[in-house]
C-alpha cells in the first residue's frame, strides 16, 4: 500500500529531525542542524535496503517516490526560513556545520554510487502510452 511509503518517509523524517537537534545541541547551536538532509539520506538508505530484501513493493515505491519528489519543496521551504545573517554573526560553528554538513552527503553519496555501480537500473513503466500504438 502507498500509505507503507508514506509511513516509511514520516519514520525517516522524526529520526532525522531528532538526530538534527542532538547535532545541534552538539555543537552548541540553538537550532535543527541538518535534520532534513538527514532524513532524506535515512530514506534513500532505507529504501535501497528494502529494494534488496525485497519488502518493497510496487505501491510503497509509489509513496516513497511521490514524498521523495516532494522533499525538494519542502527543504527549500524550510531553507528559506532561516536566517543566514544571524548563522553568520553567531560565529563559526554554524559555518563549521554547514560545510561539515555538505562533506558528509557528499561522501555519501559517493559511497551509494561505489556500492550499487555494477547494478542496472529496474525497468520502468511509461507514463504515456505510445500514440497511435498497440
Amino acid at each position: 500500500m502507498i500509505i507503507y511509503g508514506v509511513a516509511l518517509l514520516a519514520i525517516c523524517t522524526l529520526a532525522g529531525v531528532i538526530m538534527g537537534d542532538m547535532l545541534g545541541v552538539l555543537l552548541g547551536v540553538k537550532s535543527n542542524v541538518g535534520g532534513v538532509g538527514i532524513a532524506m539520506i535515512l530514506l534513500i538508505c532505507a529504501r535501497l535496503w528494502m529494494q534488496k530484501r525485497g519488502g518493497m513493493t510496487k505501491e510503497c515505491e509509489m509513496g516513497v517516490g511521490f514524498w521523495g519528489a516532494m522533499y525538494i519543496p519542502v527543504v527549500v521551504a524550510m531553507a528559506a526560513q532561516q536566517n543566514v545573517v544571524t548563522a553568520l554573526h553567531g560565529g563559526p560553528v554554524a559555518v563549521l556545520a554547514a560545510i561539515g554538513s555538505v562533506v558528509v552527503c557528499g561522501c555519501t553519496i559517493a559511497l551509494i554510487s561505489r556500492t550499487h555501480r555494477g547494478e542496472p537500473l529496474p525497468d520502468e513503466e511509461p507514463l504515456i502510452a505510445p500514440v497511435g500504438g498497440r
